[in-house]
């Protein structure tokens, strides 16, 4: 569950509702009245759309060449790359979560009006849902994967393949359902501060309150409590798993990298979140200077988890000399077979130490 542009700016108006709701009247200690706003809050906005856009101009760059090279790499000679297998569907994962920014960004610029109708507030929030925990899910994947790869280089590379291609569509079928709980609320609601439609869900209203933190507490669950440790503890294994000390220094270096990246711009965001929702159950006092921060801190802190589809073509494959090879070969060495270069590099063994502590390039067979 992440919240959208409508969401967010609504969710200043929902902190005003809780006020006078007889349902939400013990979750909140302000009084009955309309918190003043501490910020410019269309300045808050615009400042969103403009980084929106940097991440859907570098997101989808970065992530479209990923895509290519990789799939030019496995159709111009014998996969070497099957450790990439994660790679590639964490490229079309960033790259599908960057293809719905501009929606996004179309609300947001209207101040979390919805013109596109119910039916694509349900679809771009699904797409969007999908690809944010299959991106995660990849992460971790990739984690266990690279551990094996070093710890247990003698395993059938056919059967190796074989899990590989049944963990991704597992993890696509993770992330779909993981999606559905949120999306199956969504609606287009008219603001009750104007005449925009909001793109937000509506929860039974029985038990507004306990569906909203669940589906919240859910998201948290699901999107960093139980991948995070497992992203650490693997990569932590991967680096003291190398018998040779360069290649465990430069793989700790990496793989801290890893882990920093991936709490930095996934931990402030849950951390919010989690106290958005302690608020609605009453155990952080809502106070009014609270509202304030909250509003602020979802709409940063998501536009900084956002940021990790512009980080993750840089970590996860710009380092690796292999992928600067093929990426070399599609644009440069395809021209320049008169002079010999080309065919001079592709019988030439390239030297992976740097890398093979942490990725682990298997061999051709595989």
């Amino acid at each position: 569950m992440s919240l959208s542009t409508s969401e967010l700016e609504d969710l200043w108006e929902s902190f005003g509702e809780l006020n006078f709701s007889e349902t939400f009247s013990n979750i909140s200690s302000v009084d009955a009245m309309v918190c003043p706003t501490a910020f410019n809050r269309s300045a808050l906005l615009y400042s969103m759309c403009v980084l929106y856009t940097f991440i859907f101009i570098v997101g989808l760059a970065a992530n479209a060449l990923v895509l290519w090279v990789n799939i030019r790499a496995q159709r111009d000679s014998t996969p070497r790359h099957e450790t990439h297998t994660y790679i590639a569907q964490l490229a079309v994962a960033d790259l599908c979560v960057c293809a719905t920014l501009p929606v996004w960004v179309t609300s947001l610029a209207q101040h979390g009006h919805w013109p596109f109708g119910e039916v694509a507030c349900k679809l771009t929030h699904l797409l969007f849902s999908v690809n944010l925990f299959g991106s995660i899910f990849f992460l971790a994947c990739m984690s266990v994967d690279r551990y094996l790869s070093v710890t247990q280089r003698r395993d059938d590379g056919g059967v190796r393949k074989l899990i590989r291609r049944s963990t991704c569509v597992g993890v696509w079928l993770l992330a779909l359902l993981a999606s559905l709980p949120d999306t199956y609320f969504l609606h287009t609601v008219k603001s009750t501060h104007g005449e925009a439609m909001l793109c937000r869900p509506v929860y039974p209203e029985d038990h507004p309150r306990e569906w909203m933190v669940g589906v919240q507490l859910s998201f948290i669950l699901l999107g960093f409590v139980l991948p995070f440790p497992v992203i650490a503890v693997f990569y932590a294994m991967t680096s003291s798993s190398s018998s040779v000390e360069q290649e465990r220094r430069v793989s700790r270096r990496v793989i801290l990298a890893y882990i920093v990246v991936f709490l930095a711009c996934w931990g402030p965001y849950h951390v919010v979140l989690l106290v958005d929702a302690l608020s609605q159950l009453g155990l952080v006092p809502l106070t009014c200077g609270m509202e304030n921060v909250i509003y602020v801190a979802l709409h940063l802190t998501q536009c900084l988890s956002l940021l990790h589809c512009c980080f993750n073509p840089i970590l996860y494959n710009f380092i690796n000399r292999n992928y600067r090879y093929d990426l070399m070969k599609a644009f440069i060495f395809k021209y320049s077979t008169r002079t010999g270069l080309a065919r001079l590099i592709e019988t030439s063994n390239m030297s992976e130490t740097e890398y093979s502590a942490v990725a682990v390039e298997n061999p051709p067979q595989m």
